[in-house]
């Protein structure tokens, strides 16, 4: 099966073209073809596809995404420094605010904990996207 780049796809209007890695003319693909759960592509994702001739030239077939699509989580990730500020924060925090109270056997207000729990689920959201 041929592979190639994506050029370009509009996810509106369901089309768009592949440029083939062995230089052909350019691959007309329609959202039809593309595997099942996937809704758009992106300009550069590697695919491979089988090819028929349509009337306006090649159409792609039966398309298999070899680059998975980039996780949009990845990509608000925080930068490990910011994060490490953040977890040595949260720490001492936590030895403030939370600790003391469970030493007396009681759990802190909720305010302080409602806060707490906020910053860890960002920073779990960081480590673990």
């Amino acid at each position: 099966m041929p592979t190639g780049k994506v050029k370009w796809y509009d996810v509106e209007k369901g089309f768009g073209f592949v440029t083939q890695d062995d230089g052909g003319a350019d691959v007309y693909i329609r959202k039809a073809a593309l595997p099942q759960g996937i809704e758009g592509l992106k300009a550069g994702q590697r695919l491979e596809f089988g090819v028929a001739d349509g009337r306006r030239g090649p159409q792609a077939l039966s398309v298999r995404l070899l680059d998975p699509p980039p996780s949009v989580a990845e990509a608000r990730r925080r930068p490990a420094e910011e994060l490490h500020g953040l977890i040595e924060d949260m720490i001492k925090l936590i030895e403030l605010k939370v600790q003391p109270d469970l030493r007396r056997n009681r759990y802190p207000d909720k305010k302080n904990t409602k806060q707490i729990g906020e910053i860890m689920r960002a920073v779990a959201r960081d480590l673990d996207p």
